[in-house]
């Protein structure tokens, strides 16, 4: 296979990725197509196998979910809504995608998340299988890091999805959110493994910064650092964490002497993570800022009630 045509092969993948139960989603005959065998010999593939395929792996559409699919292309009304929809919606349907599972079929199609691709390599048994799945998985992880970026719009469009688009306006306006140029996302979530893109989703954020940062970590230690030497010059940082040790005592030490002091105060009154920005913006983490994306995480900006947080802390 071409480079050209290994490029089409994997956006034809993406364009059969749903979103459904908030995971994303490959449809049972869809698989069957691209691993060349018919949907009931996959089917009963993982049958012969259900222990290895959980609920998070494999489960079957229910009703109410079917019908939304179909729907959706009843009218061509619903299909340009869907076309005009589904690059924000995580491909929830595309025409070609869907009338598969009209007429003939006597069962809700099973969908395969993107642990369930992986498994069914091992069951299927091929080499054919073993690419293929491959090659879907890298379209889950493209898709994933498409969500990833554009966290925010992605939960206010769960809505949507499952009133299945009320208005041409609501997509107009979710547009107009995608195209903002803010580029320090507000909202969000980093998988496992993204180490580097949760550690540039930090600097970026400590480089907005012009007059201040304050940062609330019980864990922190020197990584830190290294952050802080992107931010601009004369920017104020100070730290709170729960105790310090002999060594980060040192680094803050070292660090001090080339780059610019911290100021650092010890309390056991805080338990989250916090990210203070100039003394008006106010991000809570998930997660350690010395464990950025070895497990997953989340981070949410906070309206200006978050700032009472400085009203608790006495440099």
């Amino acid at each position: 296979m071409s480079k050209g045509e290994l490029v089409k092969f994997e956006e034809s993948i993406r364009d059969r990725i749903f979103s459904v139960r908030g995971f994303q989603v490959m449809l049972d005959r869809d698989l069957a197509e691209l691993y060349g065998v018919e949907t009931k010999v996959l089917n009963q593939a993982v049958k012969r196998n259900f222990e290895r395929f959980p609920e998070n792996f494999c489960f079957q559409l229910s009703y109410e979910e079917y019908e939304i699919l179909v729907l959706s292309i009843d009218h061509e009304k619903n299909e340009s809504l869907i076309s005009r929809s589904q690059i924000v919606t995580s491909i929830l349907a595309k025409h070609n995608s869907i009338k598969m599972i009209k007429g003939g079929r006597t069962y809700l199609p099973y969908a395969f998340t993107e642990q369930g691709v992986s498994m069914l390599s091992a069951v299927l048994r091929s080499s054919t299988a073993i690419q293929t799945s491959i090659r879907i998985i890298n379209a889950f992880v493209a898709m994933r890091k498409f969500i990833q970026i554009n966290g925010l719009i992605f939960q206010r469009l769960d809505k949507v999805e499952l009133k299945q688009i009320e208005t041409d306006k609501r997509i107009d306006q979710v547009f107009e959110i995608m195209e903002s140029k803010n580029s320090v996302p507000e909202q969000g979530i980093f998988f496992e493994g993204q180490i580097f893109d949760a550690y540039k989703f930090v600097s970026d954020l400590f480089r907005s910064a012009e007059r201040s940062i304050v940062i609330l970590d019980n864990y922190v230690d020197d990584t830190v650092l290294i952050h802080l030497t992107k931010i601009k010059k004369g920017v104020q940082v100070r730290i709170v964490t729960k105790s310090i040790s002999d060594q980060f005592r040192l680094d803050l030490k070292k660090f001090g002497e080339q780059y610019f002091p911290i100021e650092v105060k010890e309390t056991k009154d805080i338990h989250d993570r916090f990210i203070i920005i100039d003394g008006e913006i106010v991000y809570h983490f998930g997660a350690s800022l010395k464990d950025l994306g070895r497990k997953l995480f989340g981070f949410t900006k906070m309206d200006k009630a978050g700032l009472k947080l400085l009203d608790k802390i006495n440099f």
